[in-house]
């Protein structure tokens, strides 16, 4: 679905009550509105957008094919809102409409060099080993022995996953021959992954970190001086954040078992946190217009726990290297000038995912929060989105007495502009291609690389 820059998913709400839906023939709240069943319309296909779909059809769905293929749920894929269809067309066909199309953008470092050969962004470097038929022309340049990852969230982990894990491993997952064939060739052989402060505020998982230190192959290096005083703090910290620590510390310093210290010593490849540096430059090789380095800052952190700053010291060191991720985070884009935009925290301002000063106009997911949180975090914020549409419903705050023509209306318009939609059964059609394709070569599925191959699928 990530093919499909955007989603249009309209629902036919039926009989609502205050916290639940109740299924019924006819009638517009409890009594009778046979005529003007709620409509909404969801804009995106990620996570965001099907959890709240989930949650306005019935909250027993639990999965996304399971949502998409519901009778009271329609699939318009390969839709560009704000080129194809306005969001003000949307709002005038829809009694509701949820913006859920997540976080497209980069974030910037800010910093002299970043636009050097040889930096890429983390969002379009992941895009590139998927499939996504937009980076797709990225073609990285894994020749160095070094790569600096900047940002310790889940994504860091999982570039430096797949700089380094054998390729007879990644052969059995659904990354793309190209990417694959790449990565056969790679030079990397030690992955550093930078995080302005200390070990108690990585942004990862326990299971990402789990993945990574159980990775075949490769030995964690890392700063003794970097956990001073870690081990003492324990005791305070909430449980996840515990656990979390506690895998951390023994990664990092524990001496391993004998069979550990066997493995470890025949490892060929090397990574490892560096903590309480910031990016200051990127560094060029005399008279070359790519990357031969990176200049950090060193920070001490003031407070502590979640809430600790990275302050400057002053300090400043140099590493060479000849490939920077940047993952410091995503931002979202303004989609529509008719919608509210908050350009300095990216997010679409809201109260409980209520677009402010729009009445019927809602939003979930990272365009809500700004990018943050796990799988999880997403669902509980589209649920929690999809109650307040639900809530409004049921209150009267949102008037569905009159009558809107839904995907009629939005069809008819698309058709008139030459667009033609995805539906769901065409994007199984895409599924199952790649599927065989899959099978063929012995992984999960071999990924269609182009938009234009998808389509040709899809309407085959």
């Amino acid at each position: 679905m990530g093919a499909f820059k955007l989603l249009l998913c309209e629902l036919k709400v039926w009989t609502l009550g205050r916290t639940k839906l109740h299924q019924g023939a006819s009638g517009c709240g409890r009594a009778q509105f046979s005529s003007c069943r709620p409509k909404v319309c969801i804009v995106g296909s990620g996570p965001a957008g099907f959890y709240t779909a989930q949650h306005l059809i019935k909250n027993v769905i639990n999965t996304f094919t399971h949502t998409a293929k519901h009778s009271r749920c329609s699939f318009y894929g390969n839709v560009d809102v704000g080129k194809d269809v306005s969001v003000e067309e949307l709002r005038q066909n829809y009694h509701a409409v949820v913006l859920s199309y997540g976080a497209e953008g980069n974030r910037k470092m800010g910093v002299p060099g970043e636009d050097l050969a040889g930096v890429y962004a983390a969002k379009d470097f992941v895009g590139w080993y998927n499939g996504l038929p937009s980076c797709q022309e990225l073609c990285p340049d894994l020749s160095c022995e070094t790569a600096v990852i900047l940002g310790q969230g889940n994504v860091a982990l999982d570039v430096a996953r797949i700089l380094l894990c054998p390729v007879d491993i990644l052969k059995k997952t659904d990354i793309t021959q190209p990417a694959l064939e790449v990565l056969a060739e790679s030079h990397v052989r030690n992955v550093l992954i930078v995080g302005r402060r200390g070990p108690t505020q990585i942004a990862c998982t326990i299971k990402e970190l789990r993945e990574m230190a159980t990775l075949p192959g490769i030995r964690p290096e890392m700063a003794a001086a970097d956990f001073e005083g870690v081990s003492e703090a324990l005791k305070d910290l909430p449980r996840p954040r515990k656990r979390l620590t506690e895998l951390l510390l023994k990664t990092a310093l524990e001496t391993p078992g004998e069979k550990e210290e066997e493995k470890r010593s025949q490892a060929s490849r090397v990574w490892g946190f560096q903590f309480f540096r910031s990016p200051v430059a990127v560094l060029s090789a005399p008279g070359h217009h790519r990357t031969a380095g990176i200049r950090l800052a060193v920070n001490r952190l003031e407070g502590s726990g979640e809430g600790a700053r990275a302050v400057l010291t002053g300090k400043v060191e140099e590493l060479t290297c000849g490939l920077i991720i940047s993952s410091i985070g995503y931002q979202s884009l303004p989609i529509d000038p008719s919608v509210p935009f908050d350009s300095h925290q990216a997010v679409v301002p809201n109260m409980n995912g209520r677009v402010r000063d729009a009445a019927g106009l809602y939003c979930s997911g990272w365009l809500r929060t700004g990018p943050t949180g796990v799988i999880a975090t997403t669902m509980n914020n589209a649920f929690d989105t999809a109650h307040s549409v639900l809530q409004d419903v049921d209150s009267g705050t949102l008037d569905v007495s009159v009558t809107k023509s839904g995907s009629k209306g939005v069809v008819s318009l698309l058709e008139n502009r030459g667009v033609k939609p995805v539906t769901f059964s065409d994007w199984e059609k895409i599924n199952g291609v790649e599927t065989r394709r899959g099978e063929a070569a012995g992984k999960p599925r071999e990924k269609l690389l182009s938009v234009e191959e998808m389509l040709q699928v899809a309407r085959t």
